[in-house]
């Protein structure tokens, strides 16, 4: 039941997107990961981290949106997509789609296995990434249907025929792949969980970041209590969805992502 302060909120109308909207989606990710291979063969370690990390955090808006089914394609194009994406996170996201979709059940709740890495300090959030990583993907699998652990059994059998591929071969561009993708992952739960979550309670659950070039950044992903609140709405609108937040209830926007100047000075002017 959705909380009496957004009974007038509209959204309904940000749910559709336009082709172009859908083409942007489907392809957000590509450039960055051709880019980072290019840079990687050339030997050109820094652009390729670059193109690495933006890598990631375009194919984690991507992954979030078909968990979401928002990302403007058919259920079969989603699950291929899913499938693609496993392949080149090297995570299994069909496992971590139901794990997430619990942690929009019960957000911060005792079933949210996603939600409760936020209830940790900083330090034991980074340092224990890579068992997170395990534990959300491990929940997925099995507490899944039987359908879903098949999917997650196709993925995780893509992901080692990837990483034995790139360990046989030698070949650098893969090699280095796995190691920055599985780097990646170890810290997917402190930026992803613990960065939009720590801090919050059962009542207002996440946190929205409101500096633009952050948001630019991290492709909008940092919109989040407003994904919460209306995950039907794809992310290419969370930014005017936001908006209608801030002036009609403003009391759920107010904890930043990332407590830079702009936030800190609208904080005090509400």
């Amino acid at each position: 039941m959705r909380h009496p302060t957004l009974a007038n909120i509209q959204w309904q109308d940000l749910r559709d997107i336009n082709q172009a909207e859908t083409v942007y989606n489907v392809l957000l990710s590509l450039p960055f990961l051709i880019l980072s291979g290019f840079a990687a063969y050339q030997g050109w370690w820094l652009i390729a981290l670059g193109a690495s990390f933006f890598f990631f955090m375009a194919a984690l808006r991507q992954a979030h949106d078909c968990y979401h089914r928002t990302l403007g394609v058919s259920k079969v194009a989603t699950e291929m997509m899913l499938f693609a994406l496993s392949a080149t996170m090297l995570c299994s996201t069909h496992a971590i789609r139901h794990t997430h979709l619990n942690h929009h059940r019960d957000p911060l709740g005792e079933s949210d296995v996603e939600g409760n890495w936020a209830r940790l300090p900083w330090y034991q959030a980074i340092l224990g990434g890579g068992f997170f990583s395990i534990v959300i993907q491990w929940f997925g699998l099995t507490n899944g249907s039987r359908r879903n652990r098949v999917l997650v059994a196709i993925d995780m059998l893509i992901i080692l025929t990837v990483i034995a591929t790139a360990f046989i071969t030698m070949h650098p561009v893969l090699v280095y792949h796995v190691i920055v993708m599985m780097m990646a992952n170890m810290l997917v739960g402190f930026f992803a969980v613990w960065s939009v979550h720590h801090g919050c309670d059962e009542i207002v659950y996440a946190r929205s970041e409101r500096h633009p070039l952050i948001n630019l950044l991290t492709f909008n992903l940092l919109y989040h209590i407003e994904h919460h609140l209306f995950p039907a709405v794809p992310t290419n609108h969370l930014p005017m969805l936001a908006k209608r937040l801030d002036a009609a209830a403003p009391q759920w926007t107010q904890q930043p992502v990332v407590p830079t100047t702009i936030n800190l000075r609208r904080q005090t002017s509400i």
